[in-house]
């Protein structure tokens, strides 16, 4: 069994049961194989999670997706409905494929030119019919390292400017289709040589340099409404020798939130991955992570990291009443983000899910149709 330590009451800000909804309504969790097991539904009791995101681990077929997404999306209250989350981006990183459309890499998409909004749609469509509501998607790095191991083609190119334009194609298809999109890795990820699953990666570029490359795309993001945005855990010097981004208000919250005016919500890229597990203490990431105002933490594989961060995230309220208030505010940013985006949509039908139509199109932008 997994050990479940319970938080008691510590503090005077708010009440316990106040700041445990507030840190449940802060991270969204993985979970273990292709069903619910008794284990998930005892975090679920406990943490009252914001979603869910799923895996390959998670995926057998479609249909069994799909039934997964709705009986996790009744573990949680109404009132707070769930996140139900994936990384579908095409090429390398897409967790459903056949009989679902196997799609392109944005490389691709990005070379055939006038087919983003299309594809992105498309893509949209078949995550709707399997229960999704938000697609960790599109990456908006600028693909400025060819020694990258990580983004490569998951990047729509080279060109700041035209990855822009692909970013924003991308992301208003899939919000018009009923898809919360949340563009990624800020403030870049595409100028590292190392993959931050593994270790902690720098980009030592100067601010202008920045401004210049790997910003331009989150601006334009931000500037056509994209409804969410994850950090990057990389370190940029020019601003924060110490901290990758994730955890530093220097990059985040004077970047992000002050210089592109982004009100929307903020999500941590995986706090399992080695560039931040075991680097810092649970309670320090939390602390670090809400004072850069990420919003929601995404606790992908470890039980143990799930319970340490939900009960971290309690505790961070009582630290300050600017603790408790950025709390209040991060579950404010969620409520509308679903507010925003959860409305009644006309059902999408099961033959376009893998069927002739999406074929064509994922063959035609992947350059495989003339």
């Amino acid at each position: 069994m997994t050990d479940r330590t319970r938080v008691t009451a510590v503090g005077e800000q708010t009440s316990l049961a106040d700041r445990k909804r507030r840190a449940g309504q802060r991270m969204v969790v993985g979970l273990a194989g292709h069903a619910v097991d008794d284990d998930l539904r005892a975090l679920v009791r406990e943490i009252k999670p914001a979603g869910f995101i799923l895996f390959a681990r998670n995926v057998a077929e479609p249909e069994q997706v799909r039934e997964l997404n709705r009986e996790l999306a009744s573990l949680v209250d109404p009132h707070h409905p769930a996140l139900l989350s994936v990384d579908q981006e095409g090429g390398r990183v897409q967790r459903i494929r056949e009989p679902a459309t196997r799609w392109p890499a944005m490389r691709a998409v990005g070379e055939a030119g006038s087919l983003t909004a299309e594809v992105s749609r498309a893509m949209a469509l078949e995550l709707r019919y399997m229960g999704f509501n938000l697609n960790f998607a599109p990456c908006a790095d600028v693909d400025s390292n060819p020694d990258n191991p990580v983004i490569g083609d998951r990047s729509f190119g080279r060109d700041p400017a035209e990855v822009a334009r692909h970013v924003v194609a991308h992301l208003e298809a899939h919000q018009e289709a009923g898809i919360i999109a949340c563009v990624k890795h800020f403030p870049g990820h595409g100028d590292t040589s190392v993959d931050s699953h593994l270790d902690l990666p720098v980009v030592d570029k100067e601010l202008p340099a920045l401004l210049d490359c790997e910003l331009r795309p989150f601006a334009a993001a931000v500037a056509a409404g994209v409804g969410s945005v994850m950090t990057a855990h990389v370190v940029f010097p020019a601003l924060d020798e110490e901290r990758p981004a994730t955890l530093s208000s220097r990059v985040t919250r004077a970047l992000l939130r002050e210089r592109l005016d982004f009100g929307g919500v903020v999500f941590s890229d995986d706090m399992d991955m080695k560039a931040v597990a075991g680097r810092w203490p649970v309670p320090e990431q939390v602390r670090l992570a809400t004072e850069a105002s990420v919003d929601v933490f995404l606790c992908c594989n470890d039980v143990q990291t799930q319970y340490a961060t939900f009960q971290a995230l309690v505790r961070d309220q009582e630290r300050s009443s600017a603790a408790d208030r950025a709390a209040v505010d991060s579950v404010g940013r969620v409520r509308a983000l679903r507010e925003r985006f959860f409305r009644r949509l006309p059902p999408v039908d099961a033959e376009l899910l893998g069927g002739v139509e999406h074929g064509v199109l994922a063959a035609r932008a992947g350059g495989r149709l003339a």
